[in-house]
């Protein structure tokens, strides 16, 4: 006699210990990341606060809602805070052209030239990254004050066109090693020399180390606070980072609700930057042999 079980609920299924162990990395994630975005947050929410309940409500829980503070923020210094948002751009546009023309060409001759001492050169190159800014702050400071070139942009901008960002340099180098030489052979076949192998051949397929240092360039040099505050002076040339620490005076009380507005206002750009250009950073990374 057959016994007919069609209407029998399903026998209960239990996670398995992959889903389980997949479940927990995801969870330990995400707690993690709202432990890093937590400062962020809290950024974000006291900017929305009046002056006198930044630091006595530190929760994430708004009482009132206060927009003023960007008003204010923006017109609390000597110059709209655009003038530094524009200081700013200005650097950052400078660094990136210095890097992505200096670090290129420095990369190409490391990669596919043949010079005297080249191996000993680039281990000197590789060397510098060890060097921190404060062992060679003092010598170029003094280097650009008899240059006269102090309160200007030009000691910020200047060591970028000289492929000073060894990391970089190193970056492209990984990458276009990678490239098959026969394609220098065939432009060299076609009557190419190395000027026009590198902008022709070699450089449009550099697109992903490019975008790569652009992105780092920009981030570095956007929240760069000691080089800027030593080398720029007059308020007329600060740029966002040094104009934000004009917020805080110990004299007189500081103005903390328009400071962080200003702060977010400035990692909006920031935050574009990494969004826009993600799948570029992480793909340039990945094809430059760095792991």
């Amino acid at each position: 006699m057959r016994i007919d079980t069609t209407d029998d609920p399903p026998p209960p299924r239990f996670p398995t210990p992959r889903l389980i162990k997949t479940t927990a990395k995801h969870a330990a994630l995400i707690a993690l990341a709202v432990v890093m975005l937590y400062p962020v947050i809290w950024m974000v929410v006291s900017s929305l606060r009046p002056n006198e309940e930044i630091f006595r409500s530190p929760g994430l829980v708004l009482g009132s809602f206060e927009t003023a503070n960007y008003s204010e923020g923006w017109n609390a210094l000597s110059d709209p805070f655009g003038h530094y948002l524009l200081n700013s751009a200005i650097v950052v546009l400078g660094c990136i052209i210095g890097n992505l023309v200096s670090c290129s060409m420095a990369a190409y001759a490391f990669a596919r030239l043949e010079f005297t001492g080249k191996k000993w050169w680039f281990a000197i190159m590789l060397g510098t990254i060890m060097l921190p800014i404060h062992v060679i702050i003092v010598p170029q400071y003094v280097m650009f004050s008899n240059l006269g070139f102090v309160n200007t942009f030009l000691p910020l901008i200047l060591p970028k066109l000289l492929a000073t960002d060894a990391f970089f340099v190193f970056l492209m180098v990984q990458f276009i090693r990678g490239l098959p030489k026969e394609l220098d052979e065939a432009a060299r076949i076609d009557g190419a020399g190395h000027p026009r192998i590198f902008v022709q051949v070699i450089l449009p397929l550099m697109l992903p180390a490019l975008a790569t240092t652009t992105i780092f360039t920009f981030i570095w040099t956007w929240n760069d606070f000691f080089s800027q505050l030593i080398y720029l002076t007059d308020p007329e040339m600060y740029t966002v980072p040094v104009a934000l620490r004009s917020f805080v005076d110990a004299t007189v009380s500081t103005s903390w609700g328009s400071m962080f507005a200003m702060s977010v206002v400035s990692l909006l750009p920031i935050f574009l930057a990494f969004l826009i250009g993600q799948r570029f950073l992480v793909k340039g990374i990945a094809t430059t042999g760095i792991k």
